[in-house]
């Protein structure tokens, strides 16, 4: 175990039990990297935006959609699919499992460019995955969403592999629910007095409601330095690391499902898909 002085000071950070701390620090050697979040409460957002500078008016627009059965059983299970229309980039899907232990990865999908093992982090909890991207043409997603191709097109084979096995008995691809739109843009940020990246990310949902959240990544060697470091950045710019903490995933399948939400939410089907689709578990309709 390293000294006790580099983990009081990622602890502003991590803010975790000691022995959960000291189990992320023996896992993060496994990982290929790690990754710190930060979800800004929202009576913060504005303050936030203007001490660090960002602006998202004319950052790049993406689109973001999750997959999963109305009753979120898939991220129940700890498997996310997501994907995400890109302007004027090609757009991208990713089959995600959390959590995972690495050593159990087999060996030809850990060895994939496409694979990534990853500790996320945020203060008071962290979580292994491993995450298989697919990149995907500028417009796939958005021909999907219209109903001009079926779901699982926007999935490589590899990622079919992981997921079909992992969906409940009788449920395919293409009967899965469609959580979104999310209107998400992202800003890098270079700041003064900070030796890392930051990438701010803006998720607006349907009502306008919206998200906050701030990461950076690191090699897993440098988790303890990385979690201090930011920790000591964003206190000295006034930015609260003690506020409720939730994934973007878990707080856009929530939006999706709540029951004001639930009518006005993702895609329209052809009349002749929704009768073959079981009724439980056709797409939500769009605005």
């Amino acid at each position: 175990m390293t000294g006790r002085k580099p983990v009081r000071a990622a602890q502003n950070f991590w803010q975790l039990p000691e022995d959960d701390l000291d189990g992320l620090l023996r896992l993060a050697p496994q990982a290929d990297r790690v990754e710190l979040k930060l979800l800004i409460p929202i009576d913060g957002h504005q303050e936030t935006c203007d001490v660090l500078g960002i602006q998202f008016a004319d950052a790049p627009a993406h689109r973001v959609y999750y997959l999963d059965t109305p009753d979120r059983r898939l991220h129940r299970r700890g498997v996310v699919a997501r994907v995400r229309s890109i302007r004027h980039r090609p757009d991208d899907s990713v089959v995600k499992l959390r959590p995972v232990a690495p050593a159990d990865v087999p060996s030809s999908l850990r060895r994939s460019k496409d694979f990534v093992v990853e500790i996320d982090g945020m203060p008071g909890s962290y979580v292994c995955s491993g995450a298989l991207k697919s990149r995907l043409g500028s417009d796939d997603v958005e021909s999907v969403m219209a109903d001009r191709r079926p779901l699982h097109a926007l999935f490589s084979a590899r990622q079919r592999a992981l997921l079909v096995p992992r969906l409940p008995g009788g449920v395919t691809i293409d009967d899965l629910m469609v959580f979104g739109p999310v209107d998400a843009r992202r800003r890098k940020l270079t700041l003064d007095g900070f030796d890392r990246t930051l990438l701010a990310e803006q998720w607006t949902f349907p009502d306008r409601s919206q998200i906050l959240e701030l990461s950076t990544r690191c090699a897993p060697d440098e988790a303890l330095k990385a979690a201090a470091t930011t920790a000591a950045f964003l206190g000295t710019r006034g930015i609260d690391l003690t506020g409720p903490q939730q994934t973007k995933t878990l707080t856009t399948l929530k939006f999706f499902t709540a029951p004001a939400a639930a009518a006005p939410s993702a895609t329209r089907e052809p009349e002749s898909r929704r009768r073959q689709r079981p009724r439980s578990l056709k797409r939500p309709r769009r605005r």
